[in-house]
């Protein structure tokens, strides 16, 4: 099973935690059963690197090793890349957290197992409009897919409601964000819309809580990072993050990778130093067993026939039902809210929320 994850750039932390899940399925699962042998699963981890640039070679790497079928990546952008290499060759890839509708729109071998960001965009519209907050501001980085698709998705569902949104973009490489605090504040934005990667994340949590900001900090599953509650442990700020696991939904689960992630040293480093569930390790676990549930179905580990096998597949999964529909996307219609617990530097459960 090959691994398209960014391990380094801008996501290498959530990748890193991406991983996380598919390895410690690995270790639940070492073996899969195929027309009654028993076959020893091996991942192939190839770094992506984050950009798009790199997602095509990384790709290629993971062909060339004779993968039957690919899991990732994290981060939209580098998926779309990877996949015309992966479509070029008929190799099979499950999207565990790229959550741009491009990814399987325009790739006829790559499924996702995550909601899509035209529902996500609409549910952190609709959680700021029912908070009473009437005029937005969104916050993303310039030639990222992801931030943009996810602002432009929110902004639609947004000014439906009747919302006015303010957007800005930074440049890549941007530390000081205490410009865009100040221009939301002008505004007066009742929430900050960044749907980032987890440094940004941060950095915007740092100049919020210095600049004084009152409304809400809006995040979207990038957000969902132990790096990203630490930084807002001991600030006056609000955060809300949109995400597809909140710890403690399966706690058989939890303890489980926990007490793994506290016996292997690299693994709680590439967790963020703690052993806190991610939402996204959750995701990398059951896409680790949607991947089985593939190649048990096909009875064979060629690329074509778990592809063929690929539309078929339904798995019960930590994270909730996974089957998909024509595109290749799974049928799913929620999503965890939390906010970050200043005090306790914890994520506490909102609300699980849908489209009205």
């Amino acid at each position: 099973i090959g691994v398209f994850e960014p391990q380094s750039g801008d996501n290498g932390a959530g990748g890193k935690q991406e991983v996380l899940g598919m390895q410690y399925a690995n270790y639940v699962q070492p073996t899969v059963d195929i027309n009654g042998e028993t076959y020893k699963v091996q991942l192939e981890v190839v770094d992506n690197r984050t950009a798009a640039e790199n997602g095509p070679s990384a790709a290629a790497e993971l062909v060339n090793k004779g993968v039957s079928i690919v899991l990732g990546s994290y981060g939209s952008g580098v998926s779309m890349a990877g996949g015309t290499v992966f479509a070029e060759a008929g190799v099979p890839a499950i999207g565990v957290t790229c959550t741009n509708p491009q990814v399987t729109a325009d790739c006829d071998v790559y499924f996702r197992i995550c909601f899509l960001d035209p529902f996500q965009g609409t549910v952190l519209a609709n959680y700021a409009w029912n908070s009473g907050v009437t005029t937005a501001y969104t916050l993303a980085m310039l030639g990222s897919d992801y931030d943009q698709g996810l602002v432009y998705y929110f902004k639609q569902a947004f000014e439906a409601l009747g919302g006015t949104v303010i957007s800005e973009d930074f440049p890549e490489g941007t530390a000081n964000f205490v410009s865009y605090i100040n221009n939301a504040q002008a505004a007066n934005a009742g929430v900050i819309m960044a749907p980032v990667s987890t440094n940004y994340a941060q950095l915007i949590i740092e100049a919020a809580g210095a600049q004084g900001f009152e409304g809400h900090l809006l995040g979207s599953d990038t957000w969902d990072n132990n790096m990203v509650i630490e930084s807002a442990k001991g600030k006056s700020v609000n955060v809300e993050i949109t995400t597809f696991y909140q710890e403690g939904g399966a706690p058989e689960f939890d303890a489980g990778i926990k007490e793994w992630m506290n016996a292997n040293a690299d693994a709680l480093t590439n967790n963020g130093g703690n052993d806190m569930v991610s939402a996204v390790t959750v995701m990398g676990y059951d896409a680790y067993f949607t991947a089985l549930e593939a190649i048990k179905a096909a009875g064979s580990t060629a690329p074509a026939d778990i592809l063929a096998a690929l539309p078929g597949v339904t798995y019960s999964g930590i994270s909730g039902e996974i089957s998909f529909d024509d595109i290749g996307d799974a049928n799913r219609d929620a999503a965890y809210i939390k906010t970050a617990n200043t005090e306790t530097g914890a994520w506490d459960f909102v609300k699980i929320q849908g489209i009205d």
